[in-house]
């Protein structure tokens, strides 16, 4: 039988036993753990390479074991008051993936519980990037590990740049479905490198097999079409004010339009607030929601 067909046997009850518990320990109540806090931390075996030794013919089981009690542990911890909580969740999630390094599930969500803020979690997106570059030395071409390190990169640790570059990385892996490049230059677009994006954008529409990802990109050019011409509506208004020493009460106060109503490409024309003298989008664009850090959450 192969590796992943004794996987499927002897650990899937286990896995599937372990996801049901987090999901229960999740779900409890306030004060209502459904697992008692531990009172002594307890990792005899801290080395993979000791353990797959231990193990001899088991390190398919004994990796399913190491993630259940990494789901355990950070259930526990979830209502657990002492001061070192999550601190076996890496090395718990380290045996696991060095028993068996093709362990898809404790790479991916384990990054998930690693990258979570405190309280709910321990915040460390360093442990979550390790784990993840770690799943991408044993298995160089699944492309979800890269894509997972940009999202955690745009999620949480808020590095536009270093999200680009993996969401860039991803897209250019065997098996990457077409979505990923245009969601590279918009998280460019988003940290401000606009000529990165636009680069990238328009070498899709113009050599992207699927229709889908020639639109997206049509789109995503589009969209930076619409953020230069705010900047240079912008510099509009703000120039009228160092002129006049007041704000434009509307389009029509400014000369250089000619009394006309700007619009981005699709026709539809910007809006601009003399409450708080910003240029911005209209709402009912398709063009929105544009890439920009306003628009994160």
């Amino acid at each position: 039988m192969t590796r992943q067909g004794r996987r499927t046997f002897a650990g899937a009850s286990l896995v599937l036993g372990g996801v049901l518990l987090a999901a229960a320990v999740l779900r409890a109540g306030e004060g209502a753990a459904l697992l008692e806090p531990q009172t002594q931390r307890l990792l005899y075996l801290r080395s993979g390479a000791t353990a797959d030794r231990v193990m001899l013919a088991f390190d398919d089981i004994a990796a399913d074991l190491y993630w259940i009690r990494a789901i355990q542990h950070y259930g526990r911890d979830m209502r657990n008051p002492r001061v070192d909580r999550f601190s076996l969740l890496y090395p718990l999630l380290d045996l696991t993936t060095t028993l068996d390094p093709r362990f898809n599930i404790a790479y991916r969500f384990g990054a998930v519980f690693l990258s979570i803020a405190r309280p709910d979690g321990p915040g460390r997106t360093d442990l979550a990037i390790a784990l993840l570059e770690k799943a991408l030395r044993h298995n160089p071409s699944r492309w979800q590990y890269a894509h997972d390190i940009a999202f955690i990169h745009y999620w949480y640790t808020g590095d536009d740049a270093e999200a680009a570059r993996w969401f860039e990385r991803a897209a250019g892996m065997p098996g990457a479905p077409g979505w990923i490049a245009p969601l590279a230059a918009a998280t460019r677009a988003r940290g401000g490198d606009r000529t990165g994006a636009r680069r990238i954008l328009q070498e899709l529409s113009e050599t992207a097999t699927e229709k889908y990802t020639r639109d997206a990109a049509q789109r995503g050019l589009m969209q930076l079409q619409a953020l230069d011409a705010i900047d240079q509506l912008q510099a509009l208004v703000e120039r009228y004010q160092q002129r006049t020493g007041r704000y434009p009460s509307s389009w029509r106060d400014l000369p250089e339009l000619r009394g006309g109503t700007p619009a981005d490409s699709t026709g539809e024309p910007f809006v601009y607030n003399p409450s708080t003298h910003a240029v911005e989008l209209s709402p009912r664009s398709t063009l929105a929601p544009l890439p920009t850090r306003l628009n994160r959450s």
